[in-house]
C-alpha cells in the first residue's frame, strides 16, 4: 500500500508516520506535507492508495482541498481533533475517519476496513462525492477556491470576486479593493471551478458575480454595470440570460 499524509500540524504527521511504519513496514509513505496548496499540485503525480487528510487546516479545510482536486484516484481517511459537524457527516455517509490523537488500534481498524471494502472500491469515491455534495448544500464549502499564480497557489474568497476576464490561456480575476490577479487558467477552467456559485458567463470573455450586478443597459450593444461603476459588455447571445436573471429577481 502507498500512503500519503496531509496535516498542517507537523507533530501529527510525524506521529502518523511512526504508527504506519510500525503497522505496515512493507508499505510506503509516498507523500507527507503541511501545506494544502503544495499538495494540490503534487498528489496527482503520485501513486497513492490512501490519503490521511486533516479536516481543519488554514487556507483550505480538508473538504475544500478535496473539492479543488480533479481526477481523484485514491481513497481518503479523514483525521480530526474536534469537528462535531464533520463526525456527524462522516457517520451519515459511512466515511472513514480517525479522531486525534490517533490511536494505533483504531488506525489499524480503519485501514483494515478499507481493505475489506475492496480497496479502490468505486463506492468509496461515491460516498465521498455524496459527502462533498451534502457539505455544499449546507454552505460548508462555499467560501474559497484555489487558483494557480506565478509563484504557487492563491486562495480566494468567492464572495470577493467581482468578475473574471479572459486573457487567451490566462484569466484576470478582479477582486474587491481594486485588487487584480492573473491566473494560469482559461476562463472556461475558472468557470468550472466556480460552478455552483451562480456566476454568470455574460460574454465569451467575461464571467461575473451577480452579487455585484447593479444595472443592465440595452444600448451600445448591451452591457452591465457592476459595483463601483464597472462596465462589462454582454454578448449578443447572452442578453436573454441577463433579462431572465432580472426577471427571476423580480419574482422573489
Amino acid at each position: 500500500m502507498n500512503f500519503a499524509i496531509l496535516d498542517d500540524e507537523k507533530h501529527c504527521v510525524e506521529s502518523l508516520v511512526i504508527h504506519l511504519n510500525t503497522l505496515y513496514p512493507d508499505s510506503a509513505i509516498v507523500y507527507r506535507g503541511n501545506r494544502p496548496e503544495e499538495a494540490l499540485s503534487e498528489l496527482g503525480q503520485l501513486n497513492i492508495d490512501i490519503l490521511f487528510l486533516d479536516v481543519e487546516m488554514p487556507g483550505l479545510t480538508g473538504f475544500q482541498f478535496l473539492e479543488q482536486l480533479t481526477d481523484r484516484k485514491f481513497d481518503v481517511i479523514f483525521t480530526t481533533a474536534y469537528s462535531r459537524y464533520a463526525i456527524d457527516a462522516f457517520r451519515a455517509k459511512a466515511i472513514n475517519y480517525l479522531m486525534k490523537p490517533i490511536d494505533e488500534d483504531e488506525l489499524k481498524e480503519a485501514v483494515e476496513n478499507w481493505q475489506k471494502s475492496g480497496e479502490k472500491d468505486k463506492n468509496n469515491n461515491k460516498q465521498l462525492d455524496e459527502l462533498l455534495d451534502s457539505l455544499r448544500k449546507d454552505n460548508v464549502l462555499h467560501s474559497k477556491i484555489s487558483v494557480p499564480v506565478s509563484d504557487g497557489f492563491e486562495f480566494l474568497k468567492v464572495s470577493s470576486i467581482i468578475y473574471c476576464q479572459s486573457k487567451s490561456n490566462y484569466t484576470d480575476i478582479f477582486l474587491e479593493n481594486d485588487k487584480k490577479i492573473l491566473v494560469s487558467k482559461t476562463l472556461k477552467e475558472i468557470e468550472s471551478k466556480l460552478e455552483g456559485f451562480s456566476f454568470l458567463r455574460i460574454h465569451q470573455s467575461y464571467l461575473i458575480n451577480p452579487d455585484y450586478l447593479t444595472k443592465f443597459v440595452r444600448r451600445d450593444g448591451g452591457y452591465v454595470i457592476l459595483q463601483d461603476n464597472i462596465h462589462v459588455p454582454v454578448g449578443p447571445n447572452k442578453r436573454k440570460l441577463i433579462t431572465d436573471f432580472f426577471d427571476e429577481i423580480d419574482t422573489k
